[in-house]
C-alpha cells in the first residue's frame, strides 16, 4: 500500500463529516493501521478505504467523551473554535489565545 501526506495535522480540531463529533487529532497512521476485525466492522457502503491517513482523535459528542480512528476522507476542518471538552486533551496539549492546540512543551511559533 502507498501512503500520501496527511491533510491534517496533530493538535488540529476536526469534525466528522457524517456523524456528530468532533476532536483534537494526537497522531496519524499514513495509511490504515488497526484490525480487520474493525475495518470489517464498518458497513460496507460507508466502509473507507485503506489508502489514506487515518487519525487518532481525543473525541467528543454530545454525551461523551472517546477515543476515535478516522479515516481522513470522513474529516474535514472544525472552525467553531470551541474547546474541546476531552479531559486528556489538556494532559496532552495547550491551548493558545487563537483556539489552536499545541503539544505540550513545544513552541508556540511551528
Amino acid at each position: 500500500m502507498q501512503s500520501r501526506d496527511a491533510k491534517f495535522g496533530i493538535g488540529q480540531v476536526v469534525k466528522h463529516r457524517f456523524y456528530p463529533f468532533r476532536g483534537v487529532i494526537f497522531d496519524v497512521d499514513p495509511i490504515f493501521s488497526n484490525t480487520e476485525e474493525w475495518w470489517h466492522s464498518i458497513p460496507a457502503e460507508v466502509r473507507p478505504a485503506k489508502e489514506q491517513p487515518f487519525y487518532h482523535l481525543y473525541a467528543e459528542n454530545a454525551d461523551s467523551q472517546y477515543v476515535a480512528y478516522v479515516s481522513e476522507q470522513n474529516l474535514m476542518s472544525d472552525e467553531s473554535g470551541e474547546p474541546v471538552r476531552h479531559p486528556q486533551v489538556n494532559e496532552a496539549f495547550e491551548r493558545t489565545e487563537d483556539g489552536r492546540y499545541c503539544v505540550r512543551g513545544r513552541s508556540h511559533l511551528s
